[in-house]
Parts: C-alpha cells; structure tokens; sequence
C-alpha cells in the first residue's frame, strides 16, 4: 500500500513539473526534482529510487549521514537545511551540493573540510529574500557582496543561489519572491566575478515549486507532494 502510494505521488509531481516547465516555455530537463526524504525511514527512499530518482535531499546532517551508507552509491544529495560550522567535516565530501550557505564564516569552514578531503565544494548562497526572522539567509542586498568575498576561496564553488520562501496558502503569492531571486542571479551574474556561476536557482516547495519554476528554478525541492507529511516526532 505504501509502496503504490509513493509511486503515485512521484508520479504526480512529475506531471506537475512537466506542466510547469510546458507554461513556462522551458525543457523538462532544465529543472532538477530533489526528493526531500527528511524524516523518512530508507525503505521509502528506495521506492522512490527504484523508480528512477536520483537526487536526494535532506535538511540535517545526522540523518544525511545515516542514511547515504544504506542507499545506492550513484545519488546524488544535497544538503538543503541550516548547516553549522562544527557539522561540514562529516558532509563537505559527500553531498553533491549545499544550499544553504548565507555566511562568509560557513564558506571558510567549508573550505578548510574541502582542502583536507582534496575537494572542491559546490554551493549555493542562501537568500532570505523575505527577510523573515525566522528564516536564515543573507538579505537581497547582501548576496551580490557575500558572492565576492566568498569567490577568492579556491576550494568551493558558487554555482547560483537558493531561497526559502515564505509558507503561503496561495502558491501564487511568492511569485514576486522569485521573481527577485531570478533578478538578482543575472544582476549578480553581469558581474563576471571569477569563481561565481549563477547557472543553479534552488528554489520553490511542494506548495510553491510550479510557480518556481515558471519563474526561473532549476532545482526544486520536494518532500511532503512525494512522502507524505513529516514525522516530527522522530
């Protein structure tokens, strides 16, 4: 049963995601669907893998850890959720990309692990461009600046910017959100800054990732459309 029911679900979001990018004038394989299995025991993880996805995403580092020895080696994840500064040695070498960079400090750190591993990380810069408090982020105006002091460390790689946005009722509401994040990519981008690739935009949710990618995501990151609501209680 829930097997079949994490079979639907995947299927499902990928018409969306195939409609979304149809509206959008854009080619299905321009966007990248991360499957975020937060919570979720590896048995549901390898439904979804055996059906064909291979990008992975989780918000912590303990259950990122866990669960890449017991999945397929060929995924590739992505660390999506707040990342410290004590928790990048157990991650700078196994993720495929973080999203979740919004301090010149965690960019430092990162690169100090990635040196030690002979790696070069790539990462988002993580943009709050709702200036929630409750939210990380560095604020609109401080990415452009953010990019380039991180851009003389040689062992990461900027590769383009992701944003949480706000959690609204009506999808159609964080459209402006990002639109601003797109914006601020080919501002940034106009600025040739060596080591800056603005080529990834990580952005839109299960309530939101249509309008994400009408806007402009390549990578959106879906949990709750394909497993199901979280267990917090885990």
């Amino acid at each position: 049963m829930r097997e079949q029911e994490l079979k639907d679900n995947l299927i499902s979001v990928e018409e969306r995601v195939a409609a979304a990018c149809k509206r959008a004038g854009r080619n299905r394989d321009e966007v990248t669907l991360i499957a975020v299995s937060k919570t979720k025991p590896v048995s549901d993880l390898q439904v979804i893998y055996d059906q064909g996805m291979r990008s992975f995403g989780e918000n912590k580092v303990q259950e990122l850890t866990e669960k890449i020895p017991e999945m397929p080696n060929d995924i590739d994840w992505h660390l999506i959720g707040h990342l410290q500064r004590n928790k990048v040695k157990y991650i700078v070498d196994k993720v495929k990309l973080i999203h979740s960079v919004d301090s010149y400090r965690l960019a430092e750190e990162i690169n100090i692990q990635a040196k030690k591993h002979g790696v070069i990380v790539p990462i988002l810069i993580e943009v709050n461009a709702a200036n929630e408090t409750t939210k990380f982020g560095v604020k609109l105006e401080e990415a452009k600046q953010l990019c380039q002091e991180i851009s003389h460390l040689d062992a990461v790689h900027i590769m383009g910017l992701m944003t949480i946005a706000p959690n609204v009722v009506v999808p159609e509401e964080n459209r402006g959100i990002f639109h601003k994040i797109k914006d601020l990519s080919v501002d940034i981008a106009n600025e040739n800054i060596d080591n800056v690739d603005m080529r990834i935009l990580s952005m839109g949710m299960t309530n939101d990732f249509e309008v994400a990618i009408e806007e402009g995501a390549t990578h959106v990151r879906v949990g709750t459309a394909i497993f199901g609501e979280r267990n917090y209680n885990l």
